[in-house]
């Protein structure tokens, strides 16, 4: 199991080692977690978990002082042979010096700091969770790009690298090229770091190794980054059915997360450097809770509910205005054959000859009174 050793937990959260002469390399901390002795120093050991760090605070300061010198020699010593890790005293409480002699005999480094026990605490569960953190190496480019970490895998020669460089000369930041060390910090957050030997450079074919840090400047470099995206870089295939929508995420699982993967076809002609960068607004965009291919589905959607329900609307209006047609013909017809029964009618032996013209010469006579009469 990956470890720690006490002079790396003393160096990086600048304690004080109250008791030099124990050699803190050999002491290892496997356990990211922190425990309070209260019940140990009443003698009640039942479930005591010695592989973490005891942290003494005011409470428990306060409780060692009101013990007797043959209580205190008897619970010390039983803690100690336990073979705990480390005894931390927060507010920069002094260590009792029984306590310390106890210590000293069975090599348990006691540590002192100027924070408060809930600082102390949660720092110290923070940071031994980043080091002790299950991790992977892995080949492949991790950069960030407008704060998404964004992991680029591939075959070798695919153009991880120049697709890398790209980025870096459009603003955003190099953390590690051609291995990738990650770290599962918890159930759902990964994060990656480069090795040491190969911290802010990256390898080129046909030019070789350069420093990003000295070509381009401190702001282009990052030494660690959580991943949020994974891009696969492939040779354009075209028998193979590429996603053109985005509408389902898809995941590849690393140490057991699963980060979200983008599978990217590889043909000249194509700018990675801005694909990965659409990738990484896109991802931000999906956190905020908009997907830009729902959107459209949506749209979709509702425009075709829309003309479905105007298609509808306009089967209804034609067949109300058919309807109208159809009773109105009908109506129409009844009413004309309830009249023809009723309308008075002349036979056609009745009208006498010549009715026509002298209706109409009559009616020429009048005309020509009526316009002598006019002019007289």
């Amino acid at each position: 199991m990956l470890g720690v050793t006490v002079t790396q937990l003393i160096k990086s959260n600048h304690f004080k080692n109250m008791i030099p002469e124990i050699d803190t390399d050999n002491v290892i901390i496997t356990v990211p977690d922190v425990s309070r002795p209260a019940l140990p120093l009443t003698g009640f050991f039942a479930h005591f978990n010695n592989d973490r760090i005891q942290l003494i605070g005011n409470a428990e300061q306060e409780y060692i002082g009101l013990m007797s010198q043959e209580r205190k020699e008897e619970i010390f010593d039983r803690l100690c042979r336990y073979k705990i890790p480390a005894i931390i005293f927060s507010n920069n409480l002094q260590p009792d010096a029984v306590l310390m002699q106890k210590c000293l005999k069975y090599g348990i480094p006691c540590i002192v700091t100027h924070q408060t026990s809930g600082e102390l605490f949660a720092e110290l569960i923070r940071w031994l969770q980043t080091k002790l953190a299950p991790r992977i190496s892995i080949h492949g480019v991790l950069v960030d790009v407008y704060g998404e970490g964004i992991l680029i895998k591939g075959d070798s020669g695919v153009g991880k690298s120049e697709a890398a460089l790209e980025l870096i000369k459009r603003g955003h930041r190099l953390v590690a090229d051609d291995v990738v060390e990650i770290r599962k910090i918890s159930d759902v957050s990964l994060i990656g770091r480069a090795p040491n030997i190969t911290r802010n450079f990256i390898e080129l074919r046909g030019i070789g190794i350069i420093d990003v840090k000295a070509l381009f400047g401190a702001e282009c470099v990052k030494e660690v980054q959580n991943i949020d995206l994974v891009i696969n870089l492939e040779p354009w295939d075209q028998n193979k059915d590429y996603d053109r929508l985005g509408m389902e995420d898809h995941y590849e699982e690393i140490l057991g997360v699963g980060v979200v993967c983008n599978t990217l076809p590889v043909r000249p002609g194509r700018n990675l450097a801005i694909i990965c960068e659409t990738a990484a607004v896109n991802r931000r965009q999906k956190k905020m809770g908009y997907n830009a291919a729902k959107e459209l589905y949506n749209r979709v959607t509702e425009n075709m509910m829309k003309s479905a329900e105007q298609h509808a609307q306009e089967e209804k209006e034609a067949a109300l205005v058919e309807e109208r047609r159809r009773i109105g013909a009908e109506m129409n017809a009844q009413l004309q054959h309830q009249l023809s029964g009723h309308l008075p009618t002349i036979e056609p032996d009745d009208i006498p000859e010549n009715y026509g013209e002298m209706e109409r010469n009559s009616c020429r006579v009048e005309s020509e009174s009526a316009d002598n009469g006019l002019y007289d």
